[in-house]
């Protein structure tokens, strides 16, 4: 049993036996972000004191506006995971293709690659609302001493090795999971130390509230508008309360703890929904799924999802099993 106030660095060696196939590469990986995410907690916290918020004046390959802070967590995460040559290769949700990384001394000799979302929700920064990092790890496919190829990072879901989020918000946490469960570690400022503060995590079978953009309602699958509808319902049970922050990570976060269910599907703005497979729902469907819960795309398991192309959206349901599994009958319904 994880015991409480532990520093991550004490709980990585303590758990090196649930890291399979590792000889401490992992573990340093796994240190690695854990301080890329300190130097981004730190420019986060600027926000608003030094000319670091706003428009940097670009857009990514989503088509989507870069903030400013997007482009520094994402060198961030990239030059620390870079410089420690760790990793056989990065996949960004703000970059074009993956960045394969030889090593100095070690031609392509590394296991793991990483793909990550160095700031989701960072529309929301201008305002001081909650923001945070996504991240996911594999073990590559790709032989050993050769550079690695995009099939390293177009695995499904279930062959993560690793996964977890860093949220930014009244305080700096870090939630990730090796396969064996979930921890949560908050920051200690003062410190510079990650300390455990939620053991094992456990999101309960069913709660009270669902996160959806419901400005979108008439652009839904009429599954979804029935179930909104459901959640809406004067019974026993319900109506149940509509919380959604516009930051994934943060949204999630609540539910794991208080339970809920989050829901971005398609629409007839985006036919294949908007959230990406490899760097937003893999990672938080492994991590759910770790704490007890459910993801699908309102049909499919999915950890299930072989990836086509790095940038793929899918439709997100994630939360509370129940939740999710009474969305899944109205969908359902509709086979839409």
């Amino acid at each position: 049993m994880p015991k409480r106030n532990q520093t991550l660095g004490e709980f990585i060696i303590e758990n090196q036996a649930d890291f399979a196939y590792s000889s401490g590469e992992l573990s340093r990986l796994i240190n690695s972000l854990r301080l890329a995410a300190k130097v981004v907690n730190h420019e986060v916290n600027k926000a608003g004191l030094v000319d670091i918020i706003g428009g940097y004046g670009e857009t990514n390959i989503q088509g989507e506006d870069q903030q400013k802070l997007d482009v520094m967590a994402n060198e961030t995460f990239i030059q620390t995971l870079t410089n420690r040559e760790i990793v056989c290769g990065i996949a960004s949700e703000e970059n074009d293709d993956f960045i394969t990384i030889a090593g100095c001394d070690r031609d392509h000799q590394n296991k793991y690659v990483v793909l990550i979302d160095p700031l989701d929700g960072s529309s929301n920064i201008d305002v001081n609302v909650s923001v945070g990092t996504i991240f996911s790890i594999y073990r590559r496919v790709s032989p050993i001493g050769t550079p690695v190829t995009k099939d390293d990072f177009l695995q499904a879901g279930n062959n993560q090795v690793a996964a977890g989020y860093i949220i930014y918000g009244t305080s700096t946490m870090l939630v990730y999971t090796t396969g064996n469960g979930v921890n949560g570690f908050t920051l200690n400022p003062a410190l510079g130390s990650w300390y455990l503060s939620h053991p094992d995590m456990k999101i309960p079978t069913t709660g009270k509230i669902y996160s959806i953009n419901e400005g979108n309602y008439v652009h839904f699958p009429q599954g979804v508008k029935d179930y909104i509808k459901y959640c809406q319902e004067e019974k026993e049970d319900r109506p149940y309360t509509s919380r959604y922050i516009g930051s994934m990570v943060s949204d999630i976060h609540r539910n794991m703890i208080k339970g809920g269910i989050f829901i971005y599907p398609k629409s007839s703005k985006a036919t294949n929904g908007k959230l990406r497979l490899l760097y937003e729902c893999n990672p938080m469907a492994f991590i759910v799924e770790q704490a007890g819960g459910k993801a699908t795309d309102g049909f499919k398991r999915i950890l299930e999802i072989k990836p086509e192309e790095l940038h793929q959206r899918v439709p997100f349901f994630c939360g509370s099993t129940r939740m999710v599994e009474k969305a899944e009958e109205f969908m359902a319904q509709y086979g839409d």
